[in-house]
């Protein structure tokens, strides 16, 4: 039982460690930190932000060109419309499992 609880606690920690990327403010770098965002679709988010101003939901990304309900359903636990910009833990495309990222100085 104790090992349960344990379990239940590092498990939680881990959830509740994890931020979401801000696609309202973050810049095209720090959406390129995303699964499945590479430079042209981090691109496309930051300009049609700039055409037609914030996204007032997550499923507003959709709106992007190249980015469709299968894209939008593999980032929606990983992105916010409000908040800090905090980039989200690395993604090994080896393993498909999340690393820790590393904190670095003066962020």
């Amino acid at each position: 039982m104790r090992k349960m609880i344990v379990l239940l606690t590092l498990l939680l920690t881990m959830v509740s460690a994890r931020a979401a990327v801000n696609i309202n403010s973050a810049t095209a770098q720090q959406l390129q930190s995303l699964p499945h965002i590479g430079a042209v679709k981090a691109q496309a988010i930051v300009e049609y932000r700039n055409e037609h101003g914030p996204f007032v939901s997550t499923a507003d990304i959709m709106k992007v060109k190249g980015i469709g309900k299968a894209t939008y359903e593999k980032l929606r636990y990983e992105i916010s419309v409000s908040g800090s910009s905090a980039q989200p833990a690395e993604f090994s495309s080896a393993t498909g499992q999340r690393r820790a990222r590393p904190a670095t100085a003066g962020k």
